[in-house]
């Protein structure tokens, strides 16, 4: 009976419960669910940044919204996005009400793939605060570029900000920016500052606009049309690259011949050394498919910068511009030079340099402004440098300027000449008139010299070219030069740094 009694009760209990568990079902899953909800809401209210309004404004503007640009860089469904509900710690200047907070801050972080390769990405909103840069927003970029910094892959930033956010102060003094033709500025301090300051009127676009660091401070390398435009380049050069520092640079399947002749090369040098070509006409001739993402194109035009392939391997080209100035090395082209070479030998590609230098750009305002201390930074790139180096020169190559330009006496690797190379101290017309001054016959004299220095047997005899070569088989030196050197290992002397003349 006890017994009994107890099942009752205890089926009584039961006969209470089914009420009271409904309730209390209901008052322990409504926490879940709530917070399901906001999970959603927040997760929409980051993708939509600053909100409608503000996108349309940034399309108004011909802009894509930091999403968007993301979306088109990176290979479809591969983008993994970090951070997403981090919002700024700001509480002055009303920045802890509601309406002041958005989930993610004012950038966009995480990683995906181009091509199938792994990257890193952030992109700034501008429908946040401008893009500005607060605390959050910098904690978001350094966390990503820790992960990519313990894999080994590259990080892409793309700058869409008005520089540091006010309202934090110095928490957030920090700022980038990207060029884009007409929708984008960089500058230290804007318009407005430099009236004040120097009583200069100038434009954000005069001051810091694509055109002014594309061509005038070197400062930006490519402009674009617009954000489609740039990042269709963008996936492109990436492809160039590898992932690290610690990887060979890449190769891909080649359908042109390493082999294959250029018989339009054995012309393209004309007859009359004073007379200009093209020179990205012989890089486009010699390289796999025609493809030369340059690099700088509108800066410093006496010297082309780019990346190319040989036999599917990536290979940087440096070469001096016979259009523009003759293709004298000056101080700007010196630098852009300079920069280029330590970035491939940085990541481990091979250089190729194509020369017709008749020397270094004479005038005050040069020597002003350190020809030589520039100069020597190109210099010393090429020294310095331990890739694969092949130089193959095609006109001219006087004086200083020739050993710059990956000159054997700067260790490079081989050296070719063409028929058409004159490598000599200076051009014959200058020498006559200095060795021979006063002399009766100077047409004579200077003959003579043409025959003695002015072309490239004086080099090849003394073992500074390897070969002379016709110009069509430069495409098939070159590329069987590189499958030599693929296993090229230049052991250095430990140094704390290099000490580049800077």
């Amino acid at each position: 009976m006890a017994a009994a009694v107890r099942v009752l009760a205890a089926g009584a209990r039961l006969r209470v419960l089914p009420g009271g568990l409904s309730t209390a079902v209901r008052s322990l899953c409504s926490q879940p669910v709530s917070v399901n909800e906001r999970i959603e809401n927040k997760r929409r209210a980051a993708l939509l940044g600053g909100g409608q309004r503000r996108i349309e404004a940034q399309h108004k503007r011909g802009k894509l919204t930091a999403r968007e640009r993301i979306s088109l860089l990176l290979d479809p469904g591969s983008f993994v996005e970090s951070d997403m509900f981090v919002e700024h710690r700001c509480a002055d200047f009303g920045m802890a009400a509601d309406k002041n907070k958005f989930p993610g801050d004012s950038v966009v972080t995480g990683h995906g793939r181009i091509h199938g390769r792994l990257v890193y990405i952030f992109s700034q909103d501008f429908t946040v605060f401008g893009g500005s840069l607060s605390g959050a927003h910098a904690q978001k970029i350094c966390k990503i570029m820790d992960q990519a910094l313990t894999v080994g892959a590259p990080v892409i930033g793309l700058n869409d900000s008005g520089g540091a956010r006010i309202q934090e102060g110095v928490e957030s003094l920090a700022g980038y920016a990207d060029i884009f033709l007409d929708t984008s500025y960089l500058f230290i301090t804007g318009p407005d500052v430099v009236k004040s300051v120097t009583n200069e009127d100038v434009t954000q676009e005069e001051l810091g606009g694509a055109k002014t660091h594309t061509t005038m401070s070197g400062v930006a390398h490519r402009a674009f049309e617009n954000d489609v435009d740039a990042l269709c380049n963008l996936r492109e050069f990436f492809n160039f690259l590898p992932l690290s520092n610690q990887d060979p640079a890449p190769i891909r399947e080649c359908h042109d011949p390493s082999d294959r002749l250029v018989p339009e090369l054995d012309t393209v040098v004309p007859l009359e050394s004073t007379k200009a070509y093209d020179m990205v006409d012989i890089v486009h001739s010699v390289v796999d498919e025609r493809e030369f993402f340059e690099i700088m194109p509108h800066y410093a035009k006496n010297i082309i910068v780019g990346f190319a392939r040989m036999n599917g391997r990536t290979v940087g080209i440096v070469g001096n511009q016979p259009k523009v100035a003759s293709g004298c090395l000056d101080i700007n082209s010196s630098v852009k030079g300079a920069r280029f070479v330590r970035f491939c030998d940085a990541f481990n590609i091979p250089l190729i340099t194509f020369v017709d230098v008749p020397g270094f750009l004479p005038g005050t305002a040069q020597e002003y402004g350190g020809i030589i201390r520039h100069g020597a930074k190109l210099l010393y790139a090429f020294a310095e440098a331990t890739v694969p180096k092949v130089t193959v020169i095609t006109r001219k190559a006087y004086g200083g300027a020739y050993d710059v330009m990956s000159s054997k006496h700067l260790c490079g690797d081989t050296n070719y000449a063409w028929p058409t190379a004159e490598i000599a101290v200076m051009g014959a017309k200058g020498a006559v008139e200095i060795i021979f001054k006063g002399h009766e016959n100077v047409e004579a004299a200077q003959a003579e010299y043409i025959e003695k220095f002015a072309n490239p047997f004086p080099a090849a005899v003394r073992g500074f070219v390897d070969d002379i070569i016709q110009p069509s088989i430069t495409r098939a030196r070159i590329c069987r030069d590189l499958d030599v050197l693929v296993s090229k290992k230049v052991h250095r002397p430990w140094r704390k740094h290099a000490n580049i003349p800077l």
